[in-house]
């Protein structure tokens, strides 16, 4: 079973020449524009000529057969009702005509023609935002094919208007328009062509069309689309060569790169790209194979983990436009524009922490990390009197951190593959492994690293995923465990081996780029209650005895940082990315600084904000500029992505409110509040998948599915994941593995249906 076996992909054939015909209004004249194409097509020398009508209603019984009796081509309707009326309104309820059926019927009959050599023209209804049969706008439904579009031009009174907002619709939803055509508007009346006609007329139409055909524009016209249709196989076909010369890829060892390997993307839609894919039969061979350059291919990794709303969102693309076109790009020092006041003002508000109260604006997420540590590491030198001198002021996190490719957000993080080549990188800080989550033979266990295993013992075994949440666990023996070790550990560095450390940075939950290592939610939330809670390493800690975790964060008092400041890098895990608007709700736990990427824009755009509180602000705060924040850069909160961030949180915020976000109740389980766990992945697929031998240990949450796989080298420079990643590959699946760790994520849109096809494809393998 190749995935994804029901994806419409845009369509390109080696062979076959296929146009969309909109109009920039009804009655503008597409059937005739369709008509003289056809004719001319027909009475050509190099090929044969379909139209496929998109309209539904019985106008189209002769506007059909007025096709085909003055051009001579095939012709086809694909659904005729009695009441000419908009498509929406002409269906019968009970037919249930959905955009995906529609899309279907178009794409399967494309598709059965893609092996003929000739030209195939889809006529649309009405206008460019004329609905669908189920009352979608049409320029969208039909927005997978990405079909080169001949725009027909409204020639009446105000028709110019109308042609330009038919044309922006187009071109803002990723449309190629290749022509405008126009009719003169004194010759020509084209309601006239649409009514039963007498033979007089009959006669008329066919010297009409016959002239028409036969002129020296028809034949420019007809050449222009030929000549565009080549261009486009030539450019995506020459694009991987191009790029082998002249692109340097991130993360990528150009040693193992070559042209064949590197796939050129038409266009991407929902979950899915359009990629090239060379055609199996040459053009002037006989038809046997698939003459289609296109294909599509599930994106696996959700592009780099940005997807949330899914590729080319209409509504995304309009939130960009409108903020183009309303600001451009403005300064942001000094000045305030509605999208970023309102992105600061929402953010704070579902973050629903009152630690947090300041929002600063970034890049992406390695600066927004960047800023994170200059704001703690400020805050601890101002609390604990050091001198800015002081250059050996370290951090605190866990092994296997990532934080970004800047040198400060290296820094933070322990020696690796990510760093150690690099000629400035210092490590500034201690980083503790930790005890890690998976469903290993259907059971969630917490496995503990060897080196810990004499304090901590070596696994824990829970009856699920919720227990392993669960907040009550701050009582059990294992936190008392975990909480000694940590403190211990500190302690020798802090008061034996005097180091200093201006902040705690986690990755709250799952470590993505370590491999996704899912570290146990008691070792992390403990972590932060010990660095907050001992006087004896901290000396401004809190001096009230150590609280339970579940205490401290229930107070809403609790605002000043203490110990020393939190930072939590929420750029993976935030914004529904594992179900909840914030990790940090999933862990009980409120940071000081936290800083959300990816998500934040819903996949479209780099933006990152960094959120602190106004104690650590005002750590800045001072008469002379140089001890300000001096951070940012010429786009800083660009009105552009904050408008789409804006528009992009709203929009998962109804989704989450909808219950989207939920348990399903095949589950067996519902959802009450937000401490509950939700996943785009069956419990089902993953229990199932947990007990292959090749499997140390499975987990999902949220749209993130992790395998790890059983290898002797474990790690990024493993190898393990090799059959796994070529088996996706195969079935069309863009996955990505890191070392002997293979994931699949989808965007929180992608709907359930989908995902169940993934999880047949992964289980059918037949390696398991």
């Amino acid at each position: 079973m190749r995935f994804p076996s029901k994806a419409i992909s845009s369509t390109l054939s080696a062979r076959l020449r296929a146009f969309q015909i909109y109009g920039a209004n009804t009655n503008v004249g597409k059937t005739i524009v369709s008509t003289i194409l056809c004719k001319a097509l027909k009475e050509s020398r190099d090929a044969s000529a379909q139209l496929l009508k998109l309209e539904i209603h019985n106008v189209l019984i002769h506007q059909t057969s007025h096709v085909s009796k003055f051009s001579g081509v095939t012709t086809s309707c694909l659904w005729q009702f009695n009441d000419p009326v908009s498509p929406h309104l002409a269906v019968p309820q009970e037919l249930n005509l959905t955009d995906s059926l529609l899309l279907d019927k178009v794409h399967n009959h494309i598709s059965s023609l893609s092996n003929e050599k000739g030209t195939f023209i889809l006529e649309t209804a009405g206008g460019v935002h004329s609905p669908t049969p189920s009352g979608s706008s049409q320029a969208d439904a039909y927005r997978p094919l990405r079909l080169p579009i001949i725009l027909i031009a409204d020639p009446a009174l105000g028709g110019i208007s109308a042609s330009i907002s038919a044309y922006e619709s187009l071109h803002i939803r990723g449309y190629d328009v290749d022509r405008v055509v126009v009719f003169s508007n004194e010759p020509y009346r084209n309601d006239s062509y649409l009514s039963p006609k007498d033979v007089g007329d009959e006669e008329q139409m066919l010297e009409y069309y016959a002239r028409t055909a036969e002129s020296q524009e028809l034949f420019d016209l007809i050449g222009d689309l030929h000549s565009r249709h080549a261009a486009r196989i030539q450019d995506i076909k020459s694009m991987p060569q191009r790029a082998a010369d002249k692109i340097w890829y991130p993360f990528t060892q150009h040693t193992s790169v070559a042209a064949d390997n590197i796939r050129a993307i038409d266009s991407a839609h929902g979950d899915h790209f359009s990629v090239y894919t060379p055609p199996t039969v040459a053009v002037s061979e006989p038809a046997e194979e698939s003459a289609e350059v296109l294909a599509p291919r599930y994106d696996g990794s959700a592009s780099w983990w940005t997807q949330g709303l899914g590729h080319s969102n209409p509504e995304l693309a309009l939130s960009a436009a409108y903020a183009a076109g309303r600001y451009g790009h403005v300064m942001f020092p000094g000045s305030i524009h509605s999208p970023a006041l309102k992105l600061s003002e929402l953010l704070l508000e579902k973050l629903d922490n009152p630690r947090l109260n300041r929002v600063f604006f970034s890049d992406n997420g390695s600066t927004g990390a960047e800023v994170a540590i200059k704001m703690g590491l400020r805050a601890s030198r101002e609390r604990y009197g050091w001198s800015s001198e002081d250059k050996d002021i370290g951090i605190i996190g866990l092994k296997g951190a990532y934080h970004g490719d800047t040198i400060g957000a290296m820094d933070a993080a322990d020696p690796g593959i990510y760093n150690k080549e690099v000629e400035w990188y210092k490590g500034r800080g201690f980083w503790f492994d930790f005890p890690k989550v998976g469903l290993s033979e259907g059971k969630w266990k917490v496995e503990v690293p060897g080196e810990q295993q004499q304090e901590l013992g070596t696994s824990h075994e829970f009856g699920s995923l919720e227990d392993i949440f669960d907040i009550s666990r701050d009582s059990t023996e294992l936190a008392e465990k975990y909480a000694k070790y940590i403190h211990t550990q500190l302690h020798q560095a802090i008061n034996v081996e005097g180091r200093k450390f201006g902040a705690l940075m986690l990755e709250p939950v799952v470590l993505g780029a370590a491999g996704m290592h899912f570290c146990d939610p008691l070792f992390q939330r403990t972590l932060i209650n010990v660095i907050r809670n001992s006087a004896d390493l901290f000396p401004q800690a809190k001096l009230t005895p150590a609280k339970p975790a579940a205490e401290l964060v229930a107070s809403k008092a609790t605002t000043a940082w203490t110990g020393l400041p939190v930072i939590h890098d929420e750029v993976f895990t935030g914004l529904y990315r594992l179900g909840s608007f914030s990790p940090s709700h999933l862990l009980h736990v409120q940071p000081d600084i936290s800083i959300h990427a990816k998500l934040l824009t819903g996949g479209l755009l780099p933006l990152c904000t960094t959120l602190a509180g106004e104690e650590i602000f005002k750590s800045f705060l001072s008469e002379h500029k140089h001890k300000a924040l001096l951070h940012g850069h010429s786009y800083t909160a660009h009105a552009v992505g904050c408008q789409v961030a804006l528009d992009s949180l709203n929009i998962m915020n109804t989704m989450a409110e909808a219950g989207e976000f939920s348990i399903a109740p095949s589950e067996g389980k519902t959802q009450t509040s937000r401490d509950k766990l939700w996943s785009k992945w069956s419990s089902e697929f993953t229990t199932k998948l947990s007990h292959s031998p090749k499997v140390e240990s499975v987990w999902a949450l949220g749209t993130v599915l992790a395998i790890t796989l059983k290898a002797q080298e474990t790690g990024y420079a493993s190898n393990a994941s090799g059959w796994l990643m070529d088996r996706l590959k195969g079935n069309g699946i863009d996955a990505r593995a890191l070392g002997n760790v293979v994931y699949v994520m989808t965007s929180v849109s992608t709907e359930d249906a989908a995902v169940r096809g993934l999880e047949e494809v992964v289980k059918g393998f037949e390696e398991w």
